[in-house]
């Protein structure tokens, strides 16, 4: 049966991750369990997060991330491990053995801006991995980066560079770039 008043994705994303007000959120229940097409959307739309998490962990991949998301990680129990990057600064940083995601808060000037790329720079500042259109809230004043915690708990001592890129009407302006020293947990550790 088609619904007369769909609940739009973005809404029941909202919902999906705890994101919406009480009131907001008990209007928004009260529609999908009395309604099955948006009941099956918001179902959809759960196993396809279930799918994007099995992929991250199954892979390298890194993704961008909100601030709703890390507070609901740390929420249901899991040790997340957060790194705020100055403006084009860096940070020393590690993974302990207890800790299930690493983000790090790229801070950058994101007023006015239309879209962010990131991309990956090699030991020399070449470009090495681009991700487009990243997902970006510019009243936030950064950009949320997780990367797959056994990929960097694998990493050696070694010093890691991103830069962000606004693209806007088809030109680019850098926006800033962070360097990550990471070190090993174990070389931490005295002898």
């Amino acid at each position: 049966m088609k619904c007369e008043s769909p609940l739009d994705r973005d809404t029941l994303l909202a919902y999906r991750l705890g994101e919406l007000d009480a009131d907001s959120e008990a209007r928004v229940e009260e529609h999908y369990l009395g309604c099955a097409a948006c009941s099956r959307r918001l179902e959809e739309l759960a196993a396809l997060a279930g799918e994007a998490r099995a992929v991250t962990r199954m892979s390298g991949v890194n993704f961008v991330a909100s601030d709703a998301f890390v507070r609901r990680l740390s929420k249901s129990g899991l040790q997340v491990r957060e790194y705020s990057v100055p403006w084009n600064g860096s940070v020393n940083c590690t993974v302990a053995p207890g800790d299930d995601f690493v983000v790090a808060r790229l801070e950058a000037p994101l007023a006015e801006v239309q879209r962010v790329d990131m991309v990956y720079l090699d030991s020399d500042g070449k470009p090495e991995m681009r991700q487009e259109d990243v997902p970006f809230v510019a009243a936030s004043g950064g950009v949320l980066l997780s990367t797959r915690i056994d990929t960097v708990r694998a990493l050696p001592k070694t010093t890691l560079r991103v830069r962000l890129l606004a693209v806007d009407d088809g030109a680019e302006r850098t926006l800033g770039e962070y360097r990550f020293n990471h070190t090993p947990y174990s070389a931490q550790r005295p002898e």
